[in-house]
């Protein structure tokens, strides 16, 4: 790859806001580089749609971004990492980073052999977590729980609403019932819960989610294919969504501009 790609942008995407969750992690590891974030909401949740809807919309949104020179790209949301990844590894040719819920190092992690993961259906029923989860299961227990519901309500910023609050406390307690001492958050929108699940859980249970993980392994695959930012000035982040009712309205301060583009990006 060519020196020039060096100071290109490193493209983030999801549904919607849950790679805003990465963001504090990539930018304190990595803050000479530049990001460009796809929000797409116009086919937002991916959660619910089926492989090939999600498949379909990853291309899309990644020739997007290799269109704006992107130099790598980080696959922000569960489902579509478990879903997509592979594909876009083998139809186009730039590195990528993808998201997978961090049972391994829960099972590392927890003492009674018992952990919760907080996932969407689309992740939970993925052959890419099917194949992860069979990796660990002879020692340890995996209580699998869909999230439904919590990302349509997490993307409206109602982060502390009664209705989230109780739909939240539905999944938790008989995970907690069933004695998890680990709690893997298997979608990138649920780090917005932390503060809320911190109030829900006995202190003994951990909560684990990837975005440090993902952060060095981007500085790793930028490392390996020499592609580390060249500028030592502070890097940026710029946003695009899909949709003029993006939902990264209700996330970033004001004053932020977010270029709105048709649902084809084109």
């Amino acid at each position: 790859m060519m020196k020039t790609k060096n100071n290109s942008y490193i493209g983030i995407f999801d549904s919607g806001v849950g790679g805003l969750t990465l963001l504090p992690a990539l930018e304190s590891l990595l803050p000479n580089e530049k990001f460009l974030y796809i929000s797409d909401d116009a086919f937002a949740p991916y959660g619910k749609k089926d492989k090939n809807e999600i498949i379909n919309r990853c291309k899309i949104v990644t020739q997007n971004l290799i269109n704006k020179g992107c130099k790598l790209i980080i696959v922000a949301c569960n489902t579509a990492t478990t879903n997509a990844i592979d594909i876009l590894r083998n139809d186009f040719p730039i590195p990528f980073i993808g998201i997978e819920p961090a049972i391994k190092p829960a099972a590392l992690e927890s003492k009674t052999k018992v952990i919760g993961v907080l996932a969407t259906k689309g992740t939970l029923s993925s052959s890419l977590f099917a194949k992860t989860s069979a990796t660990i299961t002879k020692d340890v227990q995996v209580i699998e729980q869909v999230g439904e519901g919590l990302v349509e309500l997490i993307e409206t910023g109602s982060l502390n609403s009664p209705d989230l609050t109780k739909l939240l406390e539905s999944y938790i307690n008989p995970m907690l019932d069933q004695n998890i001492d680990t709690l893997v958050l298997g979608c990138t929108h649920y780090p917005f819960l932390i503060s809320r699940l911190k109030n829900m859980l006995p202190e003994n249970v951990k909560i684990i989610d990837s975005a440090d993980a993902v952060a060095k392994q981007t500085l790793k695959v930028l490392l390996n294919n020499n592609l580390e930012c060249l500028y030592t000035k502070k890097g940026s982040v710029e946003f695009i969504s899909s949709s003029k009712k993006s939902s990264l309205y209700n996330f970033l301060p004001n004053e932020t501009l977010v270029t709105v583009l048709n649902s084809d990006f084109s």
